[in-house]
C-alpha cells in the first residue's frame, strides 16, 4: 500500500468536508441502495471526514436516503475531480444523538433545519469505509480497512 496515496486521499477528503478545512464548494456522491436493490447515487456536501476512514453527512428523518439506509446500510462514496478518482465502500449508520447533531452542525443547514441542530428531523449518516479504491497521479491503488 502507498502510503503517499493514502495521504493524498485523506486531503483530498477534507478538502471537500465543511467542517475539516479549507471546503472549495465540491461535492461527493453517495450511492445507497432503493428499495428495489438497486444502486442510488444522491449529490451532496459531506459534513466532516476522519481520513478516508469514515464520512459525515447531514440530511432529515424526510429524505430517501434516510429511507434507503434504513432499509439496507451497504454504501459507497465517490469523489471525483478531472484530477483523481476516490470510492470508498462501506456501510452507513443513522446517528441522531443530540451530540453527533451538535459536533456536525454547519451553518448552511439552518436553511433546511430551521431548528437546528436540535431540530427532530435532522440526523446524521455516518458512512464507514471497508474498502477503498483510487485513481491519483495516474495510477490505479486499492486496499481494505
Amino acid at each position: 500500500m502507498n502510503k503517499q496515496i493514502l495521504k493524498k486521499m485523506e486531503k483530498i477528503i477534507a478538502s471537500q468536508t465543511i467542517k475539516n478545512g479549507a471546503y472549495a464548494g465540491e461535492f461527493c456522491s453517495l450511492v445507497l441502495i432503493d428499495e428495489k436493490g438497486y444502486p442510488t447515487a444522491s449529490v451532496l456536501t459531506p459534513a466532516a471526514s476522519e481520513g478516508f476512514k469514515a464520512v459525515y453527512f447531514a440530511t432529515g428523518t424526510d429524505s430517501n436516503k434516510y429511507a434507503r439506509v434504513k432499509n439496507n446500510e451497504k454504501a459507497a462514496v465517490h469523489f471525483a475531480s478531472n484530477e483523481y478518482s476516490i470510492t470508498l465502500v462501506g456501510t452507513v449508520k443513522i446517528l441522531s444523538d443530540e451530540q453527533s447533531k451538535a459536533r456536525l452542525w454547519y451553518d448552511g443547514l439552518a436553511e433546511h433545519f430551521p431548528l437546528g441542530a436540535t431540530d427532530p428531523n435532522y440526523i446524521i449518516l455516518q458512512f464507514v469505509s471497508k474498502r477503498w479504491n483510487a485513481f491519483i497521479d495516474w495510477t490505479d491503488n486499492e486496499g481494505e480497512i
